[in-house]
């Protein structure tokens, strides 16, 4: 099953395409969306960023056949080595890594920047669906079952990004890795102490573990207006931008926030913010809908799994896409802090749109399986 199956069904018929069309939907608003806020009347270097963005979202799709055609358990296999190589990569960034925007987060490789802890999540689902998938727990897991996969295999790459400093990107692993947890389920009693020790340790990392400007994310996250001009700027701007929409819109190309460059990041982290200022409720809640769609084809393949593995696979990708939707769009309507997480198959960027297809090929593969039994 390590080879590739393009069998006598063929293989676009065996594809789930009540999942691919609402990914290809996302996609599509996703760089019709991308166009106009890198078009704005300054236009710094928006061909440059509209081209590339086309170009990794051409080779993600190649990374989608390529991963859909061989067998997920191929992936499960060698989870540990995928993950120990990825660490190292992540080691790595403390030594050679470069700096942006205050941050030790990439590695150059000359024609791309690889951000190491993108591709992180996507290893700690892998590994975490070949651990536990091998024993059941009639019970809920305990102590013992969790301490291998919730203090090493998600504790460890945690510490390590949050250390670049990228406490957003830390928080997803964090996150991503728990729900898998959550679903395979863990006893009551567990539950609370956990709820305790994170009450404790958010205390802990307020006075000792985070910096000034994580601080001030909070503040200003509480009153933007404290700091109109400085660390609120960015709030105060993306929800005038996602107000002034209204309905339907300024319309393509015609927001005032994007198009005159009040609005910042507006290609990355506040793509969302573009999106609602041109094409107001209607198209915000169109999109949402659509990443709905795809959820549910997600749990339809999750449920169809030939095997537990496969349907955690699923799980874990389904939520690592659910959460950085949910907290980007929480961020850009202000109703969570801001902390740099980008929206998937919308917003610009080569590590993340090629970590997302991968996920989303792992997926495909799973639904693929189905029609080899």
């Amino acid at each position: 099953m390590n080879g590739f199956q393009i069998e006598e069904r063929g293989f676009f018929k065996k594809l789930d395409w009540n999942f691919i069309v609402p990914l290809l939907l996302l996609q599509f608003i996703g760089i019709i969306n991308l166009y106009s806020a890198t078009h704005g009347v300054a236009e710094i270097e928006t061909d440059r960023l509209f081209l590339s963005q086309i170009f990794w979202l051409v080779n993600g799709w190649i990374v989608f056949i390529f991963v859909t055609l061989i067998d997920y358990q191929f992936f499960l296999r060698a989870a540990f080595l995928i993950y120990g190589l990825n660490a190292l990569a992540l080691i790595a960034v403390m030594f050679f890594g470069k700096v942006a925007l205050g941050a030790q987060r990439w590695l150059d490789l000359g024609f791309f920047s690889y951000q190491p802890s993108e591709s992180m999540k996507l290893c700690i689902i892998m590994v975490l669906a070949k651990v536990l998938s091998q024993k059941s727990y009639p019970d809920g897991m305990g102590v013992k079952d969790l301490a291998f996969p919730l203090f090493i295999l998600i504790g460890v790459p945690f510490f390590i990004t949050a250390e670049q400093p990228d406490l957003g990107t830390a928080m997803m692993i964090f996150i991503i890795g728990s729900s898998i947890l959550f679903f395979v389920r863990i006893r009551r009693s567990i539950l609370i102490a956990m709820t305790a020790l994170l009450v404790v340790g958010a205390t802990g990392a307020w006075f000792f573990g985070l910096r000034d400007y994580q601080k001030h994310r909070i503040y200003t996250f509480i009153d933007p207006n404290q700091d109109p001009r400085g660390k609120g700027y960015n709030s105060i701007q993306s929800k005038i931008a996602v107000g002034s929409g209204q309905m339907l819109g300024k319309g393509f190309r015609k927001g005032t926030q994007s198009q005159l460059e009040f609005l910042p990041e507006r290609h990355t982290d506040f793509i969302y913010s573009v999106l609602s200022e041109e094409f107001g409720f209607f198209g915000s809640f169109f999109t949402i809908a659509t990443f709905g769609l795809l959820y549910m084809a997600m749990l339809r393949i999750a449920q169809q799994a030939r095997d537990k593995a496969g349907a955690l696979l699923t799980i874990g990708v389904m939520a690592s896409l659910f959460w950085h939707m949910f907290i980007n769009i929480g961020m850009v309507i202000g109703l969570l802090p801001i902390v740099g997480i980008p929206l998937p198959l919308l917003s610009y960027g080569g590590s993340n749109m090629l970590t997302t297809m991968a996920a989303l090929g792992l997926v495909s593969s799973v639904s693929y399986r189905k029609y080899l039994f």
